[in-house]
């Protein structure tokens, strides 16, 4: 599992971009859902993918496509929790999608932003998609639930953050450190 993929969500400044660059993240995600504590407006957002050119990957985050709609063309990967037709699709519910074709990824999320992880049901593996976990990982739970559950990828956001919106230094070194480590085992 050592090519697993961590991305972390909710980015807000270029300080928090260098962070996930320097600390070894695959990719970030800018979100673009109107009453999230993490939303970045279409020009922040356009700053922060110039700055991550060549260095991080970059996902426009939103409910629906016309949240992203501005960034769709800028970003390597639009996440969504409805089916669209983008280049590159990361379809994110907590249900089986009716159509894997088209995904990049598919993000197992059950926390519906509580920040609060829950069980994975075994179907989350029948899916044929490249299968990301989010929804309340932190440095204190996300070796265990790699170790259990054994996802193409992972996702943090709220457990990486001092309060809501404000990512932590600290808190996203432990998290990674603890996501390789998990890997390497």
């Amino acid at each position: 599992m050592s090519d697993l993929f961590v991305k972390v969500c909710g980015i807000t400044t270029v300080e928090q971009l260098e962070w996930a660059i320097e600390l070894g993240y695959d990719a970030i995600g800018l979100m673009r859902a109107p009453r999230s504590p993490r939303l970045v407006d279409v020009d922040t957002a356009r700053e922060l993918i110039a700055h991550a050119d060549g260095k991080i990957k970059t996902f426009a985050v939103g409910l629906t496509l016309d949240q992203v709609a501005p960034l769709k063309d800028q970003v390597d990967t639009v996440q969504l929790y409805e089916p669209a037709e983008v280049e590159s699709l990361a379809l994110a519910s907590d249900t089986p999608p009716s159509s894997t074709q088209g995904l990049d990824y598919w993000f197992y999320d059950a926390s519906h932003g509580t920040g609060k992880f829950s069980e994975i049901p075994q179907w989350v593996h029948d899916v044929d998609a490249r299968f990301v976990l989010a929804g309340g990982l932190n440095p204190g739970n996300v070796a265990e639930v790699i170790e259990q559950y054994r996802p193409d990828g992972i996702d943090v956001s709220s457990g990486v953050e001092s309060s809501p919106g404000t990512k932590d230094y600290a808190l996203m070194k432990s998290f990674i450190e603890a996501a390789r480590g998990a890997t390497n085992n």
